[in-house]
């Protein structure tokens, strides 16, 4: 009779402690993060890592983010999408256009000739995303960042100065419009994720390949072509990325832990990552330089003719939009008056 109250107030304390660990434990997170370069490329060491300690140290260690890359966990570069969907894994980094025709409004920002500067551009990609993407078309997804990468343009086995050049070369595209885009200079179009790049100039399956700069040097292009087309102005093209989540999996999450991730997401951080992807050109260029290689460089005098050859786009590219039930032209009113406004502020 003398124990029983002192043991109840243990067993009591016991049952107490017991939900306070099970809660703390149900309340840390362990997210794996997935996507196609290998982990010393630029996009995952300066971009990836970076937002993914950051969350790490916001959280306190309690949101733990595990890093695979090089397509880790199975499956190939344009599954990745349905991989963050599906939550084979619980986010990932991806070419939006590896999926052609299934976010028709992100396309607005691989227009040829569209975009001037990588920063400009994100930032106009996260305000349109934020305004009519985010509900509609991604919203089975939790998207953190939306951004575009530096100058698109040619590496190649070839000297590339004019349209003409290109007529019967393979020329790997990495999504619809640029596909498009080769077509009207005459090349074939060959599409295949980046990560195949190398060993199809190695066999010679391409004759050369669209990029920026950034990633050359971790696909080793300037070793594999001799020949590098940049030009003066716009951007020949730039493709759009997504850093994505599946959404059951961020919903299910406390709601302190899904601000830290908000704290570290959104225009900010998209700005932050097309900058980074921009500004990575230069070293890599500096490579071929090193090397000998031929740099053509089209001026803007010359890259205006190249932009009279793929003026087509525009009109099938607008067409097709307004088949969709949006509205292609005030799309690119919107994404240029939007670019304008960032470079007005910060440049």
């Amino acid at each position: 009779m003398t124990l029983r109250k002192p043991i109840s107030k243990l067993l009591a304390a016991g049952a107490a402690i017991a939900i306070s660990a099970t809660t703390a434990l149900a309340q840390d997170v362990t997210l794996r993060m997935h996507q196609f370069l290998p982990p010393q490329a630029n996009v995952p060491k300066l971009i990836l890592d970076v937002w993914a300690d950051a969350i790490e140290k916001d959280s306190e260690g309690r949101i733990k983010i595990e890093r695979y890359a090089a397509m880790a966990l199975g499956g190939k570069p344009p599954e990745l999408m349905d991989q963050a969907i599906d939550g084979v894994a619980d986010i990932v980094w991806t070419v939006v256009g590896y999926t052609p025709g299934r976010y028709p409004s992100t396309e607005v920002f691989e227009l040829p000739f569209m975009v001037e500067d990588a920063r400009a551009g994100s930032y106009a990609y996260a305000k349109m995303f934020d305004a009519h993407m985010k509900d509609t078309e991604f919203q089975n997804l939790k998207i953190f960042g939306t951004w575009v990468h530096g100058p698109g343009m040619f590496h190649t086995n070839a000297a590339v100065s004019s349209p003409d050049d290109l007529k019967g070369m393979k020329i790997r595209g990495g999504s619809r419009l640029v596909n498009e885009l080769l077509k009207l200079t005459g090349a074939s179009p060959i599409g295949m994720p980046v990560p195949a790049v190398p060993e199809a100039l190695s066999k010679g399956v391409i004759d050369g390949t669209t990029i920026p700069w950034e990633v050359t040097a971790a696909l080793k292009v300037p070793e594999l072509v001799g020949n590098h087309t940049e030009f003066e102005g716009n951007a020949l093209y730039t493709l759009t990325f997504v850093l994505a989540m599946n959404k059951d999996r961020y919903d299910s999450m406390p709601d302190d832990l899904k601000a830290v991730m908000d704290k570290n997401s959104g225009v900010e951080f998209s700005v932050f990552a097309g900058g980074v992807m921009q500004d990575m050109d230069a070293p890599a260029r500096d490579l071929a330089v090193a090397r000998g290689n031929n740099i053509v460089t089209v001026s803007a005098a010359d890259a205006a003719k190249w932009a009279e050859v793929v003026q087509p786009i525009y009109s099938t590219w607008i067409a097709d939009m307004d088949k969709r039930g949006l509205d292609g032209q005030a799309m690119i009113d919107e994404a240029k008056a939007l670019m304008e406004e960032y470079k007005k502020n910060n440049m």
